[in-house]
């Protein structure tokens, strides 16, 4: 389940956010890749400054309607699959899962970080204190594609 949040625009009609406070319904980057896919979507393609901050506007008003939404980062559709060579920068194997080539990028100071975390989640924890870059929302962190968002 989710919220569902459509638009005009022809590009990208509708955007589904699902948070769940549950910890045992979040799920690993793969589960969540199929249950979009499943919905006839697909993990979010972010292409643009704007694009994310439509985004960010979607989950601030879903955190103030009371939904009591707290801690949790989001899984994005961007990930490195592990099978490149090893003579690209890190930050560049990164690939949208959709197929889609926007090189739009808003990664937390110190990221990605590589070696074993290979899918990406856009932060939300409001309650964390700030790290070098400021609060941990809305910018993207690389992570272990098994840890449940």
């Amino acid at each position: 389940s989710g919220q569902k949040v459509c638009y005009g625009d022809l590009k990208h009609s509708c955007y589904k956010i699902a948070y769940f406070q549950d910890l045992s319904r979040r799920v690993g980057f793969q589960e969540a890749r199929q249950a979009c896919e499943m919905d006839g979507g697909a993990l979010l393609s972010l292409e643009s400054e704007a694009e994310q901050q439509l985004i960010e506007n979607m989950l601030q008003n879903l955190t103030k309607s009371g939904s009591g939404i707290s801690d949790g980062d989001f899984w994005i559709g961007l990930w490195r699959s592990g099978d490149e060579i090893a003579t690209t920068a890190c930050p560049d194997l990164y690939k949208w899962a959709d197929g889609s080539i926007s090189p739009f990028r808003n990664w937390y100071t110190d990221e990605p970080s590589c070696g074993s975390e290979a899918c990406v989640v856009m932060y939300h924890q409001p309650t964390a204190n700030p790290g070098l870059g400021g609060p941990y929302l809305y910018q993207w962190n690389d992570d272990r594609c098994n840890m449940k968002h």
